[in-house]
């Protein structure tokens, strides 16, 4: 999902979603132009498609009306999902966008999205907000054709160091990186990588042909000329080496020998992740990367040269785990360490990605998280996963199965397009070879048979509770239905009831594990536009006006007919509920997001709900999956002997979870690291609230 979010912010901005509330449209809201309305690009138009390592997604266009506006279309299919877009843009006599229209469905609703600059105010609505400033900036849509942004990428490059105001707030430039050869339909041609800087709290990367003019954006899911599909493996590459130059400067001076020296915290209370209690009035100290002794606050003494800490009124937790944080580019790995994760499960990363982050963070040039690695395994399907290893057959897929191990990776992640008869066969190989098995239950497979093929965890709360789901849904959960179906049904099903009791007794008595991620299902199910999300409010005002609008304030997931919002959330508070059965039953939990990692507390904070203590749910970030992934005699807790892994937090976690969004100090490895500079250096502007 997150990867999802971040590829339609750099193509364009997020798309909005309908604002709906129990059933009805909002009146500033309308039901989307439908496909056969919209504009339709005439031969000649400009061509750009969107492609991944996988395939081809969609198309989009842009030509000029007699007018003089610009036109743009954009038409996908997203397993399953659909963006059927138009946009019309306003130029002024020198160039400037003064009016935009967007029409049409993205896979999250109604694109509908208007500004437009009269009489020196610039006004704009979205189906999520609307505004007004006085004129002169470039407006950022909070959604709109990914190759609309071409116009601001050009400005920015004529304004030069001088850079662009932007609405509704902000200001940006470019700057300028390296150059490289592409093949293409006309032969070799020259383009150029840039940065966006005050976009995001990250630079956005995008390229620039000979002449300054857009070129493509490469993402999870990349924007690129007809006909240079060919050069997307070259592009990434050139990409991801300018970010890693760009990145390993601040890794150096985090990662500087000083900040491993000997650090006492004291007067702290301890969170004992092992035995699941809070204790007041602690001293902790590590020395060489290791914890070397703990004791009543006042009680020990420490070596020459020892930095001292003050605990009082904060509390120490051991390094967080997020069991479902996809790896980024660099910048979000730094940003994960800025929110206290030092560990992480990623299900779903590029071999090659995967092997290279995890030399570079070896050898001090990445600052990231200790990762453990799965890589998604799929058939050749439209359908298929972006990212995956795809497969055609049973034989293949036991090979990419015996690939991910040479590669000296963690886990096998199976999707949802995968024919279930490989399963099993492919799982006994991956057992053999030590590897970990989970993923999305295949379509036309229920989630019991998966376990029962071998699947050690199911990853994804939905895919639980697909158990229950008619057959025409799990018949087709490798398409929008895998969100759907649950949405629509689960508010009726019956948890005490013979299937889903049942199925819950079968996975405590296998001890397979759960990975919910139902801070995604709290977002996309009871979210109607009118606030921020829970799992992003605490981060408004300090990460960028971008996301605020275009992903953090949301309208949820569009309503199917004859649904309701009110149907949505009972859902919703259903898939909450079991949680606390799954817990209750004893089957084993791990905290993850599938997001940036910031949603990390906000996942806790729901299990609190369903019934953990904070100290329950504490674990499921900390002790649990270090155990899952096999290293939880060497982390994963605050005892002797253990890497100095380590996060102070400003408050106190045994009343409030909420407190370990306050981030003031980040051990890894024994290095010590101040939240307030991690987070300057993350793009963060401040602590969270």
């Amino acid at each position: 999902m997150r990867s999802l979010i971040i590829a339609a912010l750099l193509m364009a901005s997020a798309p909005s979603a309908l604002i709906a509330h129990d059933g009805e449209a909002k009146s500033e809201a309308s039901k989307p132009v439908p496909k056969e309305e919209l504009l339709q690009a005439p031969a000649g138009a400009d061509h750009y498609v969107v492609v991944s390592e996988t395939g081809k997604h969609g198309d989009q266009w842009r030509w000029r009306l007699d007018d003089g506006r610009i036109a743009y279309r954009w038409s996908q299919e997203l397993r399953g999902w659909i963006t059927e877009m138009d946009q019309v843009d306003t130029l002024s006599a020198d160039g400037e966008i003064i009016g935009t229209k967007v029409r049409g469905v993205t896979m999250s609703g109604d694109a509908a999205e208007e500004f437009r600059v009269e009489n020196g105010r610039a006004t704009w609505k979205t189906t999520t907000d609307k505004g007004e400033a006085t004129s002169g900036g470039w407006y950022i849509p909070a959604g709109g054709v990914g190759l609309a942004t071409a116009p601001r990428v050009e400005a920015l490059y004529a304004a030069g160091d001088r850079g662009l105001k932007f609405l509704p707030s902000g200001t940006g430039k470019l700057t300028l990186d390296r150059k490289i050869q592409v093949e293409g339909p006309d032969g070799p041609k020259t383009v150029q990588l840039a940065f966006v800087r005050g976009l995001l709290p990250s630079p956005s990367p995008v390229w620039l042909d000979e002449n300054g003019k857009f070129f493509a954006n490469i993402s999870y899911i990349s924007l690129v000329p007809a006909g240079y599909e060919g050069a997307l493996k070259t592009l990434r590459e050139a990409q991801e080496a300018a970010t890693a130059a760009e990145v390993q400067s601040i890794a150096k001076r985090f990662l500087d020998p000083a900040a491993r020296a000997p650090v006492l915290f004291d007067n702290v209370q301890l969170f004992d992740a092992d035995k699941g209690e809070f204790v007041e009035g602690r001293a902790v100290l590590a020395q060489d990367g290791k914890i070397v002794a703990i004791g009543a606050s006042g009680s020990i003494d420490a070596p020459a040269g020892t930095r001292t800490i003050d605990g009082s009124g904060k509390t120490l937790v051991p390094g967080i785990w997020d069991s479902h944080l996809h790896i980024g580019d660099d910048w979000d790995v730094l940003a994960n360490m800025a929110n206290g994760i030092t560990s992480f499960r990623s299900p779903g990363t590029t071999m090659a990605r995967a092997i290279d982050a995890t030399a570079r963070r070896a050898s001090g040039e990445l600052l990231m998280g200790e990762p453990f690695i799965s890589v998604i395994v799929d058939k050749k399907d439209p359908l298929s996963a972006q990212g995956a290893e795809v497969v055609s057959s049973e034989e293949e897929t036991i090979a990419v199965v015996r690939q991910i191990k040479d590669a000296g990776l963690w886990g096998v992640k199976f999707y949802t397009s995968m024919n279930p008869d490989w399963i099993a066969p492919a799982a006994t190989e991956a057992h053999r070879l030590g590897l970990h098995v989970h993923g999305h239950v295949p379509a036309t497979m229920k989630p019991s048979e998966a376990v029962a093929a071998g699947y050690d965890e199911l990853t994804h709360l939905n895919f639980v509770v697909m158990e229950s789901m008619p057959k025409e849904v799990i018949d087709k959960s490798n398409t929008r239905m895998r969100m759907e179906g649950p949405a629509r049904f689960f508010k009726d099903v019956d948890l005490d009831g013979p299937v889903m009791a049942g199925f819950v007794a079968e996975l405590a008595r296998r001890q397979t594990l759960v990975d919910p991620t139902i801070v995604i299902f709290e977002g996309m199910l009871g979210q109607d536009g009118e606030a921020p999300t829970p799992a992003y409010a605490p981060y408004m005002g300090i990460v960028s006006p971008v996301l605020e609008r275009a992903a953090f304030v949301t309208g949820g997931y569009p309503l199917v007919e004859g649904s309701t919002r009110e149907d949505y959330r009972k859902s919703y508070e259903k898939m909450v509920a079991l949680v606390g059965k799954l817990h209750q039953a004893g089957v084993p939990i791990v905290a993850g997001t599938d997001g940036w990692g910031i949603e990390l507390v906000r996942e806790l904070e729901i299990y609190q709900q369903a019934g953990m203590s904070n100290a329950e749910a504490l674990q499921t970030a900390t002790i649990i999956p270090a155990n899952v992934v096999g290293v939880g005699d060497r982390t994963g807790s605050i005892a002797v002997g253990k890497e100095a892994d380590m996060v102070l937090v400003d408050g106190d976690v045994a009343t409030e979870l909420g407190a370990l969004r306050r981030v003031v100090t980040v051990v890894s490895d024994g290095y010590v690291m101040d939240g307030d500079e991690l987070r300057e250096a993350a793009g963060f502007t401040g602590m969270p609230k």
